[in-house]
């Protein structure tokens, strides 16, 4: 007999499947664990004797994951003959697991305050990859011989089994926390737990620091030095609560393995005032190095700080190094509300990824390719990637590289749209979508060529003031009160007419007055609106195309008339929602298309996907399940253009 766990996960990522077969190895139980249909499906050998104990350890110890949604249980009769064993083809970048939490503060332990500390099953491991296979001597990693006991464990069953970077205190990597008249350097569990006290009280002083983590460069300051890069990061788990105003949902996705950054609201007036917001993107520590830090942080009575990612060259007070070479990803950003949830931007989780369809093709973007490996295609940054032999190459348009002799390129809105299809197996069937990312664009997909019906216009903000001044009769003295009422607005706008490759939501932000001049910070200003419905923003369509100059004078004209920057900000999304639900409508009723798709970072607006989600409603829209709904997700949909 068999005893049947079944585990429904939405991510095609293999990390807990193989926390799971860790975990059963190391309790020697046969078992037969597959991941299929979005299902992680194990039958274990019911009449082993620890079974329950292996049971009762994998609730306590398997991560909570974003992507883990139920579970149930059953039996069976056919009983499993031999252990699981572990899928690990490449590495990726995640927080650590519990087990490696707990043992990075057990002090009987070789990883006693080891920052470097991970497993097969967790940690900043992608980081260190230099090229595939997967192996130690294709690491950064190559030169640092693991100690006996570190080999030993790599022979052994459990979650250090096979693990490429194992390593601990006997065997690390020495790091140095310098200053502008000290060096100190750590290599044992007594200087590790120094430097991080030593590093945690310069952060009180009011120092910032620049940390290497495993991760990529972070600059650590107080949240009182913060800027519109800042991240808020959470670092006492018991107090989140009372700092944020979260749904269940939220909170379990911020201390998920995956720890994505989180556009959230803020609860404490306290923390509003020192943020100077409602809202904030917040995150949880991830790696040893954070945790490590924010562990000496609470001991010293604070709850949170602030940071940003940056490079080896930002200035600090203090720098925490290491003599390493790692290739940092971008943070994932999750958007979750009580109705869906989907990645908006980044690369870390998505990438690597071996999953759909193989095509004898490569599909080519900025820094990503995708390549046929076995029955699947394979995507990673290209400097990892070997070259193939292929049939033909579909390139991102505006690369002058040469790939292939049978080439063709492909647009970012057409490789996003067409990355929704493949994901959910919609070929053959007629599509509409659009694509927002800065500027507007609507695509179809006829159920084998994606064309773009009506592609994004580019913003030229080289004459936009006469533009404004020559829509219709009476709009020159929109301009002429512009300048009269607001003037620092009006030279602000002056200003970008000097200027190359402005984005619209600059000069959005710019009219409503607003510090942070881009999207985020007009996404920022409408999350603070509380009342039920906004005021129409003009969002028509001139010569088929998106009007700039209308857009921006229907801002123009309420703020003149003294309507609030929240209401504004809120309400031009609010009208984008239904701008893009006509379109749709239309499109869909033109082409009779069934189905309709949403791709572009910018519809992770809580405002805009509130007014979509509402006007869709009775056909809710296909949007991306494992990469980010942006730019990202073009890679994988340039194989199937």
């Amino acid at each position: 007999m068999a005893f049947i766990l079944e585990l429904s996960i939405t991510s095609n990522q293999k990390y807990i499947m193989n926390y799971i077969v860790a975990i059963t190895r190391e309790f020697d139980i046969n078992s037969d664990i597959v991941m299929e249909d979005e299902k992680i499906v194990c039958a274990f050998d019911s009449k082993h004797e620890r079974l329950q104990e292996c049971l009762d350890s994998l609730a306590q110890r398997l991560p909570a994951s974003l992507f883990l949604k139920s579970s149930s249980h059953s039996e069976n009769e056919i009983t499993p003959k031999k252990l699981a064993k572990l899928d690990i083809k490449y590495p990726l970048n995640l927080a650590l697991c519990p087990t490696c939490q707990k043992e990075l503060f057990d002090v009987s332990s070789r990883r006693y305050y080891y920052p470097f500390i991970s497993c097969s099953c967790c940690g900043g491991n992608y980081s260190f990859l230099n090229k595939y296979p997967y192996k130690r001597e294709n690491t950064s990693w190559k030169f640092i011989r693991p100690c006996d006991e570190c080999e030993k464990e790599v022979e052994s069953v459990g979650l250090r089994e096979s693990h490429v970077l194992n390593s601990c205190h006997n065997c690390a990597v020495p790091v140095r926390l310098v200053n502008k008249t000290t060096e100190r350097y750590a290599n044992d569990a007594g200087s590790f737990r120094t430097m991080f006290e030593v590093a945690a009280k310069a952060l009180v002083d009011k120092k910032k620091l620049l940390m290497k983590t495993t991760f990529g460069y972070r600059l650590f300051y107080t949240v009182q030095n913060k800027n519109h890069h800042s991240i808020l990061m959470m670092i006492n788990a018991s107090k989140i609560t009372d700092y944020l105003a979260l749904i269940t949902e939220e909170f379990n996705a911020l201390l998920s393995i995956e720890r994505p950054i989180m556009h959230v609201t803020l609860k404490s007036e306290e923390l509003k005032n020192i943020w100077g917001a409602n809202t904030a993107y917040v995150k949880y520590p991830d790696d040893g190095f954070t945790i490590l830090l924010g562990t000496e942080l609470q001991k010293l009575g604070i709850d949170f700080i602030a940071y940003e990612d940056v490079d080896e060259n930002c200035d600090a007070d203090i720098l925490m190094d290491y003599d390493l070479e790692i290739n940092s990803q971008q943070d994932m950003r999750f958007f979750l509300n009580k109705d869906i949830q989907f990645i908006a931007e980044g690369e870390r989780i998505s990438f690597p990824s071996h999953n759909l369809r193989a095509k004898n093709l490569v599909s080519i973007t900025e820094e990503y390719a995708g390549i046929p490996q076995g029955d699947a295609m394979f995507f990673d940054k290209m400097e990892h990637l070997d070259s193939v032999e292929v049939m033909g190459a579909n390139v991102l348009e505006g690369d002058n590289e040469r790939y292939h002799e049978k080439q063709k390129y492909f647009s970012i809105d057409e490789g996003s749209f067409m990355s929704v299809v493949a994901e959910h197996d919609l070929f053959g069937k007629k599509c509409v979508g659009a694509y927002f990312d800065e500027e507007p664009s609507f695509l179809y997909y006829d159920g084998r060529n994606v064309l773009r019906i009506v592609p994004p216009k580019h913003f030229d903000s080289s004459n936009i003031l006469d533009e404004i001044s020559s829509l219709r009769e009476g709009s020159d003295r929109l301009i002429e009160n512009l300048k009269k009422k607001l003037p620092e607005i009006y030279k602000k706008l002056e200003l970008l007419q000097t200027r190359e490759n402005v984005k619209l939501f600059e000069a959005v932000a710019i009219i409503l007055g607003l510090d942070e001049e881009n999207m985020k910070g007009v996404s920022v200003e409408a999350m603070k609106f509380v009342g039920k419905g906004g005021i129409q923003i003009d969002t028509h369509v001139k010569d088929n195309r998106f009007d700039h100059a209308a857009f921006l004078a229907s801002i123009i004209s309420y703020q003149l008339a003294g309507v609030s920057s929240v209401i504004l900000a809120y309400s031009i999304f609010e009208s984008f929602g239904d701008y893009f639900y006509e379109i749709l409508s239309e499109l869909k009723g033109k082409t009779k298309a069934t189905e309709i798709i949403l791709c572009g970072t910018h519809f992770a607006n809580q405002s805009l996907f509130s007014r979509m989600q509402r006007n869709l409603k009775m056909t809710p829209p296909y949007m991306n399940k494992n990469y980010p709904i942006g730019k990202e997700s073009a890679v994988v949909g340039g194989v199937y253009i």
